[in-house]
């Protein structure tokens, strides 16, 4: 049951629906778990936009519900905790103390029109 979710996670961030072989999961783990050494070529590549596809699979690291994904600031948003995680180059951030609080936010709104 792991490895077909694993499958499935590997095909969305692929963008593909196709069950991928043995042999491109581990091709694929392999290739990510080498940082590239060439600067060059890590400053010539645009930053990857986040897959929408990866929220059927993500959920808040806090209160394990789902998240809703906020393309103008590019976060995921957990709207009961009031907490938004940054997404980093397509990467989501979920450690917890890298989110930021969106509550406070909406509350000191409220008083500044007041």
């Amino acid at each position: 049951m792991l490895s077909g979710a694993c499958g499935q996670l590997v095909s969305a961030l692929r963008g593909t629906h196709a069950e991928p072989s043995a042999g491109a999961q581990s091709c694929l783990h392999a290739s990510v778990s080498r940082p590239s050494t060439d600067k060059s070529e890590r400053t010539r590549k645009p930053p990857r936009a986040f897959d929408p596809a990866l929220l059927q699979f993500l959920v808040c690291p806090l209160s394990k519900k789902p998240l809703r994904y906020e393309a103008s600031t590019n976060e995921l948003i957990n709207e009961e905790l009031g907490i938004a995680c940054p997404i980093i180059d397509g990467i989501p951030n979920m450690i917890p103390q890298a989110a930021r609080m969106t509550h406070q936010n909406k509350k000191q709104e409220e008083m500044k029109q007041q």
